[in-house]
């Protein structure tokens, strides 16, 4: 999937879960803490890719890009698996609290705002042809359906102008059907 898509969909993941199961406070800053964790848990999982968006955000990101792909040892590996996915979950953690100040942000619903979106990047790229090295460094690759011939080729026209066009379509269907729930989840913010 491309890193629209992605982005897309974790929005989508984001909006969904939060409107049906709503935090019984929230304020902007942690609003706002929560929109950017989750593009960047979306993001994330393709820092292994030198092209990553996340790079051009760190001063010298280009050169450390570059060495750390190779680290990597290629696409969908490590960021792409259970222990790659445990390994941000734990250090995120551990991270979050110490990073943010609980008076003014609640660290617990951005861990969990990051988590749907690198969950939502997984599935995502769970349906195309590539499928996810889940047992990494095992070679096994995991995919939805089970039969790669039918799942779809990332950056493709099915991509492009039915999944992408057909998760803004959901989001926008999921405001008008829960206008009021979304409306009760934005008036705790104000």
């Amino acid at each position: 999937m491309t890193g629209r898509t992605h982005d897309a969909i974790a929005f989508a993941s984001l909006i969904t879960i939060a409107t049906l199961n709503q935090p019984t406070t929230l304020n902007l800053a942690t609003l706002t803490s929560c929109v950017v964790a989750n593009i960047v848990g979306g993001t994330l999982p393709d820092i292994d890719q030198a092209s990553n968006r996340l790079w051009n955000m760190l001063p010298f990101g280009d050169h450390i890009s570059k060495v750390l792909s190779k680290i990597f040892m290629g696409h969908r590996t490590f960021t792409h698996s259970i222990i790659g996915f445990l390994f941000f979950y734990y250090s995120l953690q551990f991270l979050i609290p110490k990073l943010l100040n609980p008076a003014y942000i609640n660290g617990e619903l951005v861990f969990i705002s990051f988590l749907i979106g690198y969950v939502s990047h997984l599935i995502g790229d769970a349906v195309t042809k590539e499928g996810l090295p889940l047992l990494f460094p095992l070679k096994i690759k995991f995919g939805f359906p089970p039969l790669r011939f039918l799942r779809i080729t990332a950056g493709n026209w099915i991509e492009n102008l039915i999944i992408l066009p057909g998760t803004a379509a959901y989001i926008f269907w999921f405001i008008g059907k829960y206008q009021h729930q979304v409306t009760q989840l934005l008036a705790k913010v104000i």
